[in-house]
């Protein structure tokens, strides 16, 4: 089946069955997936939060859109982004990049150097925003995984962040919680399975400039 099937084959899930749990290898696949997910400069600047209890899911369900089952997901991944990303950070990004591809010590000074540049121009708004940008295009590669494996997922970002970071215990981390991917298996009886999608005609939403 080809990616556009499984697309069109997944939706915006809601309703969970409580009873349908996710492998921990297909957790452990996905993650791997989204690690592999593209992110600016390579800094990844972001957690993932995995939540697999019923009693937390429970406290943060008190928190979410109502309309998604968080109570009943398998599981649920938050995105938790960095406030702040600093020198040391940086650092430790080059160290293991010259580690891994075999690279002689500071021999990567000038992306270093650029990185630390471009980084500390940004305000802590700017770096806020920045690091919440890359934690949404990390779920996308997480929907994208889950599809593959036929695994349901809804993407949340209508939650309290403030009371997800108290509960989680993200601000003394230097992390916000940014959006959620819930995961799971849908419900037999959850009609919007049968809906067919509405999305633009290519013609509506390419502009060819060949």
């Amino acid at each position: 089946m080809s990616i556009v099937h499984k697309l069109e084959w997944r939706y915006a899930t809601k309703h969970f069955d409580s009873e349908k749990l996710i492998s921990e290898g297909n957790i452990t696949e996905i993650l791997k997936a989204t690690n592999m997910s593209a992110s600016a400069l390579g800094l990844q600047p972001y957690e993932f939060i995995v939540i697999h209890n019923k009693d937390l899911q429970k406290k943060l369900a008190e928190h979410s859109f109502q309309g998604i089952e968080v109570e009943n997901a398998s599981h649920l991944i938050v995105f938790a982004s960095k406030t702040t990303v600093n020198r040391e950070y940086i650092k430790g990004y080059i160290d293991r990049t010259e580690k891994l591809r075999g690279l002689e010590k500071s021999s990567m000074k000038n992306i270093e150097d650029l990185t630390l540049s471009l980084v500390g121009a940004k305000s802590s708004k700017e770096i806020y925003h920045w690091t919440q940008r890359q934690a949404y295009v990390a779920i996308g590669t997480t929907m994208l995984a889950a599809a593959d494996l036929k695994i349901d997922m809804c993407p949340m970002e209508v939650f309290d962040s403030e009371k997800y970071n108290e509960i989680l215990g993200l601000t003394e981390q230097n992390l916000h919680a940014s959006v959620v991917a819930v995961l799971g298996y849908r419900t037999e009886g959850d009609k919007d399975q049968f809906l067919k999608k509405t999305r633009r005609d290519l013609d509506d939403i390419v502009q060819l400039r060949y």
